[in-house]
């Protein structure tokens, strides 16, 4: 195996998110991309993240592999990257993975790989008749607006309008976020949709903004949050919440 990155903001931001959600993860490599499905310890938000082999100048595998690492550690490498260094993945005999930082000077880092036992996770099958695209923006500065009053933030979605509320033992935040040129709503309902989530996870999840400044936000009543990061031919980083009850 033998992956080859000119640009390695990608995989540095995803990897730095991803630690904030999952402590070790089995990232799969297959023919099209670097892949990986993991839950938070808690059982709470599921992560997607897969980077497409087309970012790689060189994308060479014999076989599908399966390759075990601590997120910490690999952050910790990655985040000696910078942007003008060629970052390449191996994996070194002694089954390690062996990460290359090559500029000025060729800086070399080894990780060791670990024997995941966890069953491999599935992305679970959701329907959703509410689609909300926009600014990543929009939604980091309502999820910040929130953060000041409470620890989770009801979503309310109607055909013409997606609203983000928050209250407190005395305080109330409401964030009124109209169908227009910047945000679209798809809705496949005339009912009002509403489901509330926490904040600490949304704030991990809202990371995403970095990689792409569009984000996808899918939810149904009192049902799971589904968040998309994508930038086409590039990555996706999808975020799955569970909603918080009301009498938690």
């Amino acid at each position: 195996m033998r992956l080859v990155l000119a640009e390695p903001g990608y995989l540095k931001d995803s990897i730095s998110i991803l630690s904030e959600l999952v402590n070790e993860a089995r990232f799969k490599v297959t023919k099209e991309g670097l892949e990986c499905i993991a839950m938070d310890p808690a059982n709470v938000a599921m992560v997607i993240f897969k980077l497409l082999a087309s970012n790689f100048v060189e994308y060479q595998i014999d076989e599908e592999k399966e390759i075990g690492i601590n997120l910490a550690n690999f952050k910790q490498v990655l985040r000696r990257a910078n942007a003008s260094d060629v970052l390449t993945l191996e994996i070194a005999e002694e089954n390690k993975l062996k990460i290359q930082l090559k500029s000025f000077n060729t800086r070399t880092f080894s990780l060791p790989l670990l024997d995941l036992e966890e069953n491999e996770q599935k992305v679970p099958s959701l329907e959703f008749p509410i689609i909300i695209t926009t600014k990543s923006e929009v939604l980091n500065n309502a999820i910040t607006d929130a953060d000041i009053v409470a620890e989770s933030v009801t979503f309310n979605a109607e055909p013409e309008k997606f609203s983000v509320k928050a209250e407190g033992d005395l305080s109330k935040a409401h964030i009124e976020i109209k169908k227009d040129d910047i945000t679209n709503i798809s809705s496949e309902t005339s009912a009002t949709v509403t489901a509330k989530y926490s904040i600490e996870y949304l704030k991990k999840m809202m990371q995403g903004g970095k990689l792409s400044d569009t984000v996808e936000i899918r939810f149904n009543q009192d049902y799971p949050l589904r968040i998309d990061y994508k930038v086409t031919d590039k990555l996706l980083l999808s975020f799955i919440l569970a909603p918080r009850v009301e009498n938690d």
